[in-house]
């Protein structure tokens, strides 16, 4: 049976990726009670890392669609941890958002919307969540975007 997240992905034609590995020594997410940590998750399109400064050579767009597909990532992790079934996802409780860029660069909180806004489109009032968004003057593997997030899960 299909759940309602799960109808609501189809109907905005967003297929999660498969949950990415960790690049390092962690786990991709820990489970304590109801609260999920997922690990940070950095921009990638179609199997690969989506890079560069936001500021320098990225627009405020080009960052927030790189922050779109950290989200995805995220929802997959999420999935992972549930063993498949998204339904068990009750709300998103806080994003914290690492945006490459420049020093003068200060629309952190425009890019990290990418992600913030699909999430609510996705799961409604249960995306809302708490955020921060920070400059970061470099990431791993010189992505544009990392995301972790907390969620709260059945």
């Amino acid at each position: 049976m299909t759940n309602a997240i799960e109808t609501r992905l189809a109907e905005l034609g967003i297929t999660l990726p498969g949950a990415p590995a960790p690049a390092a020594n962690y786990v991709p997410f820990v489970r304590s009670g109801d609260l999920l940590f997922v690990s940070g998750q950095v921009s990638m399109k179609d199997g690969a890392f989506v890079t560069g400064k936001v500021g320098a050579d990225m627009t405020v767009e080009d960052g927030a669609a790189a922050a779109r597909a950290c989200a995805l990532s995220l929802l997959a992790q999420v999935r992972a941890a549930c063993e498949g079934d998204l339904s068990r996802l009750k709300r998103v409780v806080k994003l914290t958002g690492f945006v490459n860029s420049t020093t003068d660069f200060t629309d952190q909180p425009k890019v990290i919307n990418g992600a913030s806004d699909v999430l609510v489109e996705i799961l409604g009032d249960a995306g809302r969540h708490s955020r921060s968004a920070v400059s970061a003057g470099a990431l791993p593997f010189d992505v544009a975007v990392e995301i972790e997030g907390i969620f709260e899960i059945a």
